[in-house]
C-alpha cells in the first residue's frame, strides 16, 4: 500500500480488515513494527509526513481515507469530532502498549497464542485463517516457532481448520497457555 520513505498526505482509518507496518532489519529481514485493525488510524496526522515503514494490507480490508490537513482542521474546530478522535487514538495507544508488554513478557509460543486470540477478537473463529508466516511476524517470532505452536494446539484439539477459517474450540484453554 505504501513504501518506507514515501510522502504521506493522508490519515487512514481501518474500518474492516487489517494492515501491517513492516520495516527491514540490518540484515534484510522483515520485522513487523505494528498492526492496525478496525478502529485504528495510521498515516499522517496532524500534518503531512513520510512513511516510516512499508504498509501492507493483510486481508480484505476496507479503509477510510482523509486528507491530513483537512482532518486536523476539522478536529480543531469541532469539539465532538475532536473528542471522538481523542478517544480512538487513546484506545489505539492502549492497544500498542498491550502489544509491547506482550512482546516483553510472553514466551514465543505465548505470543503466537495471544495473537490468535487477538485475531479472533472475541469470536470462536478467525476468517480467513491466518498464514503461518504472517502469524509469526505479528507475534515477533520465527515461522518455525509459530508452526510448532499452531501444530501443538491442533493436536490438543484447541483449534482446527475448517472451510478456510481457523476455529478456536477451547478459548479458555488457549488463554491459559499464554505465558
Amino acid at each position: 500500500m505504501a513504501r518506507q520513505g514515501e510522502a504521506s498526505f493522508h490519515c487512514w482509518l481501518v474500518v474492516e480488515g487489517q494492515v501491517a507496518m513492516q520495516i527491514f532489519g540490518l540484515e534484510g529481514q522483515r520485522q513487523q513494527l505494528a498492526r492496525h485493525g478496525p478502529g485504528e488510524f495510521f498515516g499522517a496526522y496532524p500534518s503531512a509526513t513520510t512513511y516510516r515503514a512499508e504498509i501492507e494490507v493483510q486481508v480484505d480490508t476496507l479503509l477510510l481515507r482523509a486528507d491530513t490537513l483537512g482532518l486536523a482542521a476539522l478536529v480543531a474546530t469541532d469539539a465532538q469530532i475532536g473528542a471522538g478522535m481523542a478517544g480512538l487514538l487513546a484506545r489505539q495507544l492502549d492497544r500498542a502498549l498491550d502489544r509491547m508488554a506482550t512482546r516483553s513478557t510472553y514466551s514465543a509460543a505465548g505470543r503466537v497464542y495471544n495473537e490468535l486470540l487477538a485475531l479472533a477478537d472475541g469470536r470462536d473463529h478467525i476468517h480467513p485463517a491466518p498464514q503461518i508466516t504472517t502469524l509469526a511476524m505479528s507475534a515477533g517470532t520465527t515461522r518455525e516457532t509459530a508452526s510448532r505452536a499452531v501444530t501443538a494446539l491442533t493436536r490438543r484439539g484447541i483449534i482446527s481448520r475448517e472451510d478456510g477459517r481457523l476455529v478456536i474450540r477451547a478459548p479458555r484453554m488457549l488463554r491459559d497457555l499464554i505465558v
